[in-house]
């Protein structure tokens, strides 16, 4: 695992095989030159320029960049079972999952929340209450 906050590792000279872009706060160009040949980029939805859109720019601009070189682009799909939801649940029930909550909005101050993710502040995950204690 590598910091992001303390060290740019598309800036080392090495190489890795697989990048999981769960940050997006570097340029593909940059990405790819930390690749191997072979290497593979997963984006997993991030990069929030546009708020409407999320990060649906920067995943085509990757999808057409990457069929020109050997390295692949991977796809990050979640599909949920059941009784995986059961079994996290059971962990939460068991206090053996804490969330790491960075800020709670009310529901009226979504454009907010919204602004505070996609500008990459969050520290932890964001609630919106619909009540209007926090």
């Amino acid at each position: 695992m590598i910091d992001y906050t303390r060290e740019d590792f598309t800036r080392t000279g090495q190489c890795y095989d697989f990048i999981p872009d769960n940050v997006g706060n570097r340029p593909l160009s940059d990405l790819r030159r930390a690749l191997t040949p072979a290497g593979m980029l997963v984006p997993n939805g991030v990069g929030f320029d546009n708020r409407w859109f999320a990060s649906a720019g920067r995943l085509i601009r990757a999808m057409v960049s990457f069929r020109f070189v050997s390295q692949t682009l991977g796809r990050f799909i979640v599909s949920p079972k059941p009784e995986d939801v059961v079994v996290l649940r059971e962990f939460i029930d068991a206090g053996r999952v804490t969330p790491v909550i960075d800020r709670t909005y009310l529901l009226s101050e979504t454009p907010q929340a919204i602004d505070h993710v996609g500008g990459g502040h969050a520290r932890g995950k964001v609630v919106i209450t619909m009540s209007d204690t926090r």
